[in-house]
């Protein structure tokens, strides 16, 4: 089968990134039904080319090492997500500290899940601080003090010492200091960082109101209401119908079908407290808005 181009020279570096990326999914399918021994060669080649490419980098880090100005040129690049990510995928960097809260969280998210919870990290802010914010049944608990401080608390400071102040927030964090809080997570993480995905830009969703969208084939419905950003699953806690196409005012959706009525910002149901929406973690890296659907 002759291969097309996918990449033309008007492509955004988003759309050739995401057309790339395309790329390798397709392939893994078709190499996903060869024989085993197929499949091995296939491996052995690709481990081939990401050796010859980590060898490659490396002499190109250790000729700039010796330039103070080219270094920090590159420490300035490596902040950007696909050049992190490939390094960090060669070994050629150490995971930075924001993997490494993710990591951290990842550790406890299951018993949050038992819950029907979450925690998305919200920012990392140097040098040493963290915000995080609860989902789900954790948001408004009232055991969930206990859970932040014995739960996230804990695991935060096991995998990462040098974070000394975490705090709870229920918004977006923009700026500490004077400094930009880190948002970028590279697409090449091999941990949990792998399962963020494009959905958005900020200028897309309305503020006060919401943008509709599919996200790896799910329906989402995203909402702005200031630095909040939020997203859930566009479906009514009720009885499951979308509920994208209902009524937006005061920061609350009414479901079109039976009129259950919900908070954008938490997903709260204001018509039977005792069930919400499915929310999704959201992250803003610039003016790109990622979300990692809950499972």
């Amino acid at each position: 089968m002759e291969q097309q181009p996918t990449i033309t020279p008007d492509d955004s570096p988003d759309q050739q990134l995401a057309r790339l990326l395309g790329d390798i999914a397709r392939l893994e399918k078709v190499v996903a039904g060869w024989s085993s021994e197929q499949q091995g060669a296939v491996r052995a080649y690709r481990q081939s080319l990401d050796d010859l490419n980590k060898e490659a980098f490396r002499r190109l880090i250790a000729a700039l090492q010796g330039e103070p100005a080219a270094m920090a040129a590159l420490r300035r690049a490596v902040e950007e997500p696909l050049l992190y990510g490939v390094l960090r995928q060669h070994g050629l960097l150490k995971a930075s500290l924001q993997e490494r809260v993710e990591l951290a969280l990842d550790s406890i998210r299951p018993m949050l899940a038992s819950h029907g919870g979450n925690v998305e990290l919200v920012a990392v802010i140097p040098p040493d601080a963290a915000e995080v914010r609860f989902s789900g049944n954790c948001n408004g608990c009232p055991a969930s003090m206990q859970t932040f401080e014995a739960g996230v608390k804990a695991a935060i400071r096991e995998h990462c010492p040098e974070i000394s102040e975490i705090r709870q927030v229920r918004g977006l964090s923009a700026q500490a200091n004077g400094t930009d809080a880190l948002r970028f997570v590279s697409p090449f993480a091999q941990a949990a960082t792998a399962d963020w995905c494009f959905a958005a830009t900020l200028d897309e969703i309305p503020e006060g109101g919401i943008l509709a969208r599919r996200v790896s084939s799910e329906p989402v419905v995203l909402s702005k209401q200031g630095q909040l950003v939020s997203c859930f699953q566009d479906s009514c806690a009720h009885m499951g119908m979308p509920i994208s196409d209902g009524p937006v005012r005061d920061g609350k959706i009414a479901c079109p079908h039976h009129g259950f009525e919900y908070l954008l910002a938490s997903g709260e149901c204001l018509t039977a407290p005792e069930v919400q929406l499915r929310m999704h973690a959201v992250r803003v890296a610039g003016e790109r808005v990622e979300v990692r659907l809950t499972s």
